[in-house]
């Protein structure tokens, strides 16, 4: 019998593995990605406090169209880079969160980068 690889079990090791690398500071707090199969959402995240600061994603009310897509991403990128903005941030980190900078990830990453956030 032929067994499918667990690609989210892979993920969320090479997840811990740059968790271990990456972390969120007050100054260069963390963008956080997690994508799934209909949406995808984005956090960024204080990890000394372990606080949330803003966040975004394409299930929102106020969303407009699928989220499924990769212009969903850009404008998921563009409300986070709005959002960290009025908090006054505007240098994060960028964790992909375990998945490929390709797609959907690598969109959400240049429309918070046409946003106004730097990394």
């Amino acid at each position: 019998m032929i067994k499918s690889p667990d690609t989210n079990k892979a993920r969320l090791h090479r997840h811990t593995r740059v968790r271990g690398k990456i972390t969120g500071t007050p100054e260069r707090p963390r963008l956080n990605v997690f994508r799934s199969s209909c949406h995808i959402y984005a956090q960024v995240v204080d990890d000394t406090k372990g606080v949330t600061l803003a966040s975004a994603a394409s299930n929102e009310k106020s969303f407009e169209g699928g989220g499924g897509n990769k212009q969903a991403a850009r404008k998921v990128g563009k409300m986070i880079a709005e959002r960290a903005a009025a908090k006054g941030i505007t240098a994060v980190v960028f964790d992909r969160g375990g998945y490929l900078y390709h797609g959907r990830v690598q969109e959400l990453a240049e429309g918070a980068r046409e946003g106004g956030l730097n990394f």
